[in-house]
């Protein structure tokens, strides 16, 4: 595979939108890239249902291409599962791309991806906390905020063929090969997958029966952004894969936990891959998840390689 720094140097010669009954649709929509001679057509699609939990929407998520000024197109997807409120989901939708792509820490995206994603995790968390903390600039946090937090899986593709996720958190993508197999790119951040790094920073995990493990008997999570009153004992740090899609890859989903809990990787795969318009497939998706019982709010975005 080229490496990322020989890939953005090298020239292009070639020149249902509907809810299910109780819930309400919260977004849906398609997009697709511009398909340059020589490079792979990709469409996406997206859909967002709010569940029938006592708050709010609290997902939010990006779907979108960009041309660069040199001539790359990169497609930029990403679902936020926000808790205790929206409003670091929606910090996360309006800031993290940026933060990434325009990192001026020294780690350049394009030579080493996976130290400039961490970083930019990283920055863009302290940049929540100070917020939380009470510095109400108005960077897209509501004056007063102090709780709340929210997962990430971010994706960036890259004029179709490279593939760079990262996640912290229980959001989740998941690849389908050219055999139609399910792999997941991103990593389940459990608290008992991780109670020993959480102990060590002072924390707990608790175990009550009828409940998940939690941190401090409060996060079902060991890796969120925000979460101001447990940042001590969790962390921001994401894991990364970067995937070669150029060589048959048919399709990535990306969805929050309210999918996942109902639903295989290979199930969700199975429903999406026989569906050729990507916003149907994700429609798809989202409708199955409900049918099986799943009452969190729920956001899927379908990448389909053609």
């Amino acid at each position: 595979m080229a490496s990322l720094q020989q890939r953005k140097q090298r020239k292009d010669e070639s020149g249902g939108a509907h809810a299910v009954a109780d819930e309400a649709v919260r977004g849906t929509g398609k997009g697709k890239s511009e398909a340059a001679p020589g490079r792979r057509k990709v469409t996406y699609g997206f859909h967002l249902v709010e569940g029938r939990m006592p708050h709010g929407m609290e997902d939010r998520h990006v779907a979108e291409f960009r041309k660069l000024d040199d001539g790359n197109e990169v497609g930029l997807f990403a679902v936020f599962d926000g808790h205790s409120g929206a409003d670091v989901a929606t910090y996360l939708r309006e800031h993290l791309f940026d933060n990434i792509l325009m990192d001026q820490s020294g780690s350049d995206f394009w030579t080493d991806p996976t130290e400039a994603i961490r970083r930019a995790y990283h920055r863009t968390d302290r940049k929540l906390l100070k917020k939380t903390a009470g510095d109400d600039s108005g960077e897209g946090m509501k004056k007063g905020r102090r709780r709340g937090g929210s997962t990430a899986v971010t994706a960036i593709l890259i004029n179709g063929e490279d593939l760079v996720v990262a996640n912290v958190g229980d959001s989740r993508a998941v690849l389908c090969d050219a055999g139609g197999r399910a792999r997941q790119l991103s990593v389940d951040h459990e608290p008992l997958r991780e109670r020993r790094a959480i102990e060590a920073r002072g924390g707990f995990v608790t175990e009550i029966h009828g409940d998940v493990p939690r941190v401090d008997a409060q996060l079902a999570m060991a890796r969120a952004f925000g979460d101001r009153s447990l940042k001590e004992h969790i962390s921001s740090d994401p894991d990364v894969a970067i995937e070669d899609v150029g060589d048959g890859a048919e399709l990535l989903v990306l969805a929050s936990d309210g999918l996942w809990k109902v639903m295989s990787n290979q199930e969700a795969v199975d429903e999406a891959r026989g569906i050729e318009d990507a916003r149907k497939a994700a429609v798809r998706l989202v409708d199955e998840a409900v049918r099986r019982g799943s009452k969190d709010d729920i956001s899927c975005i379908v990448v389909r390689l053609h």
